[in-house]
């Protein structure tokens, strides 16, 4: 089926706007930390990319991003996502929405679990590439160290993440 055009809505966070993507199906192509849904359809594979009209709500997607912000750490697990790219990048996207919010894994663990473990950099790679912030949960791997690494949406942003889902799940806060 082709569908004509892509509904963007932005909610609020505490971090900033948050945009986000739906397609007539109800999948997120894109979210990201931004008030201008022009800034995300660069982020969508070509072939996926639709023009854009702008909306107040996109029903259980908003609803799920504020459940999120809320605490219900869970809320996000079910939205469907489309993203386009190739058979082990979609598996890392896949894995990563199986990270635990409140548990980050490190670039390494993350490779390991999507079938290649000599793979740190393409894990790091797919995170980059990964259109569909929040949902798709790259902010929850960090550097072998520990460190945040890096973030489209700013270290801030992932930060704060970090921060909400350790205070949600009832982990406190890292110093």
């Amino acid at each position: 089926m082709i569908h004509s055009r892509l509904d963007a809505a932005t909610v609020p966070t505490p971090v900033g706007p948050l945009t986000v993507l739906v397609d007539a199906d109800g999948k997120v192509r894109a979210a990201g930390f931004t008030h201008d849904h022009r800034e995300l359809s660069p982020l969508i594979h070509p072939e996926l990319r639709l023009p854009v009209r702008a909306r107040e709500e996109l029903g259980v997607v908003t609803a799920a991003v504020r459940a999120y912000l809320a605490g219900e750490l869970t809320a996000l697990d079910d939205l469907p996502v489309r993203q386009h790219s190739g058979p082990w990048r979609g598996r890392a996207w896949s894995v990563l929405r199986d990270v635990k919010p409140g548990d980050p894994i490190t670039y390494t663990a993350f490779a390991a679990l999507a079938g290649r473990p000599s793979a740190v950099r393409a894990a790091a790679s797919a995170c980059a590439r990964n259109a569909v912030a929040l949902i798709v949960p790259c902010h929850r791997v960090l550097r072998l160290d520990g460190t945040l690494g890096g973030y489209r949406w700013g270290l801030r942003v992932k930060s704060w993440l970090l921060d909400h889902e350790r205070q949600a799940a009832g982990l406190g806060v890292r110093s």
